[in-house]
C-alpha cells in the first residue's frame, strides 16, 4: 500500500507540472502554507480528501490519477545512448521511431511513407526488443514510453536533428497558415532567463498535451508538426569585430 502511495502522489507531482501548477497553487487550494503542502507531498501523507482537492485543481479525479499512474508504471522515461545511438544511425528506424511515437499505426505509417511493409514490420520488431513498444499480434503497436519521454539532452538523437535537420527546418518563409517564428533579442539578468526557461518548459508541456489529446481525432485530420523552443546568449556572428572573433 505504501508503495502504491507513494507512486500515485509522485503521478499528481507530474500532473501538476505538466498543468503548470506550483506548490503555492496547492496551498492557496488546501488553505495551507507552502511549506505544510512540500511535507505533505515529501512524506507522503495525502488524505482523500485533499487528493481530490488537489485533482479538482488541474481538472482530474482520484480515478484519473490511478489510471494515469498505472499506464506510467513501468514505463521507460528515456533510451540508453546505446540505444539512441542505434535509431540514429538508421534512418528508416529513426522515421518509424517517430511515428510510433506520435501514435502511428502500421497502415498510417505505410500510407503516408510507402515503405515495404516487410521492412517497416522488421523495425518495429527491433523497436519491441529496444523496450519502446510492444508489437502486438496483426502488428498493433503499444507504447512502452512514459508521458515525460525525452530524448537524452544532447544525445545522438537530438545531434542528429541538430546537425542534418535544423537547415532544412528554417529553409522557410514561415508565411503558412500553420507556420509562425517569432526571433527576440534583448537583455536579460541570470533570474529573468532562468524564469523564462521555466515558461519554455511549461508551454513544451502544452504541446505534448495537445499531442496526447488529439490522438483520439481522425489521423488525417492530423499534421506532422515540430516546434522548436530554445534561449541562448548569443553576439550575432555578422557583427562581431576582429576583437570578438580573435
Amino acid at each position: 500500500m505504501a508503495r502504491q502511495t507513494k507512486a500515485l502522489i509522485t503521478t499528481l507531482k507530474r500532473a501538476l507540472k505538466a498543468h503548470g501548477r506550483t506548490y503555492a497553487d496547492v496551498a492557496t487550494a488546501l488553505d495551507l502554507s507552502e511549506a505544510s503542502v512540500k511535507r505533505l507531498l515529501s512524506t507522503n501523507q495525502l488524505s482523500l480528501e485533499r487528493l481530490e482537492a488537489i485533482g479538482q485543481l488541474i481538472g482530474l479525479e482520484i480515478t484519473d490519477l490511478v489510471k494515469q499512474m498505472e499506464e506510467e508504471t513501468g514505463r521507460i522515461e528515456r533510451l540508453t545512448v546505446e540505444q539512441e545511438r542505434e535509431i540514429a544511425g538508421d534512418l528508416t528506424l529513426l522515421l518509424i521511431t517517430v511515428c510510433v511515437l506520435n501514435r502511428w499505426t502500421l497502415d498510417d505509417i505505410l500510407q503516408v511513407h510507402q515503405l515495404d511493409p516487410h521492412t517497416c514490420t522488421r523495425k518495429l520488431a527491433r523497436l519491441d526488443k529496444l523496450q519502446l513498444i510492444d508489437l502486438l499480434p496483426r502488428n498493433r503497436v503499444k507504447l512502452k514510453v512514459a508521458a515525460n519521454f525525452n530524448w537524452i539532452e544532447n544525445g545522438p538523437i537530438q545531434q542528429f536533428f541538430q546537425q542534418r535537420i535544423a537547415s532544412e527546418y528554417f529553409n522557410s518563409r514561415f508565411q503558412a497558415e500553420d507556420e509562425n517564428l517569432i526571433v527576440l533579442n534583448g537583455m536579460l539578468s541570470k533570474s529573468s532567463n532562468q524564469a523564462f526557461q521555466r515558461r519554455m518548459q511549461r508551454l513544451a508541456r502544452e504541446f505534448e498535451e495537445f499531442n496526447r489529446e488529439d490522438v483520439s481525432l481522425d489521423f488525417d485530420t492530423r499534421h506532422g508538426t515540430t516546434v522548436i523552443i530554445a534561449i541562448r546568449g548569443w553576439r550575432y556572428g555578422l557583427f562581431k569585430t576582429d576583437v570578438d572573433k580573435a
